[in-house]
């Protein structure tokens, strides 16, 4: 068999399953780190319930993947996941899933891993969203998952602090409400308003235009060029007011 017919022949195999998103449906992709429990607490010992090196690490590594070839708007982490927002011009690969999700992985993973000094996996998914409004309740979704992640972790360390096993601390919040998991901290010294926003809201990293002194290449004589740089944001809103910072993105 000659070469061409070889490949003809094979490639069908290798492209089985190549979905490609539609146009003019957003694309926002969210990338989850795997096995990271064990990395963080046994593997590195990272600081429970919440430590700042290992946000700064998904900090960069957010960077890192909007920087990698594709036009992505707007980036979010929390905990161990990174969700980010595309152009909904964005074409590159024809919008097909499985490059999108093997590329974004490879980045994440290869980004954090030489970061931490030690091999850390992500895996990604497409979400596609057909309109603005359902952009917005994705990100408000992930946002109010980091406030809730936020006191359940807060409670389940609290409890582990005081003596409890792992199984006793999490059965010990499994029917307590908001409120009484708010009393819970409060009686140990802790007001959950007072944790910083990072760790109850996440992190935003966003596109920002500044001026910079430039030379006029045609009259010699100086200016100011347009530039942007990517801004970290430690102090995102909620509820609302969230969903206007995405929506100003779209």
């Amino acid at each position: 068999m000659k070469f061409n017919e070889l490949d003809k022949k094979m490639r069908i195999y290798e492209t089985a399953g190549g979905n490609c998103v539609l146009p003019n449906i957003y694309i926002v992709a969210r990338i989850d780190g795997r096995g990271f429990t064990r990395l963080t607490k046994e593997v590195h010992q990272f600081e429970a319930p919440y430590d700042v090196r290992f946000r700064d690490l998904m900090v960069e590594t957010t960077q890192s993947l909007m920087q990698c070839g594709f036009k992505i708007i707007y980036g979010y982490t929390q905990s161990d996941e990174i969700s980010l927002l595309f152009d909904i011009d964005e074409n590159s690969f024809g919008r097909k899933e499985r490059k999108l999700n093997s590329i974004l992985a490879g980045q994440a993973s290869a980004t954090f891993s030489l970061l931490l000094g030690s091999i850390g996996v992500f895996d990604c998914r497409i979400c596609q969203l057909p309109s603005q409004p359902l952009v917005i309740d994705y990100f408000r979704w992930r946002n109010e998952d980091a406030s809730r992640n936020a006191l359940n972790s807060y409670c389940y360390w609290t409890l582990r602090k005081k003596g409890l096993n792992a199984s006793k601390a999490s059965a010990s919040l499994l029917r307590l409400s908001v409120a009484e998991k708010n009393e819970l901290l409060f009686k140990e010294g802790i007001n959950f308003n007072d944790i910083p926003n990072w760790q109850k809201r996440g992190t935003g990293v966003y596109w920002e235009e500044y001026k910079k002194k430039a030379i006029n290449p045609i009259t010699g004589k100086q200016c100011f060029a347009a530039r942007k740089c990517l801004k970290i944001d430690f102090n995102l809103p909620m509820k609302e007011k969230y969903g206007q910072l995405v929506e100003s993105f779209l």
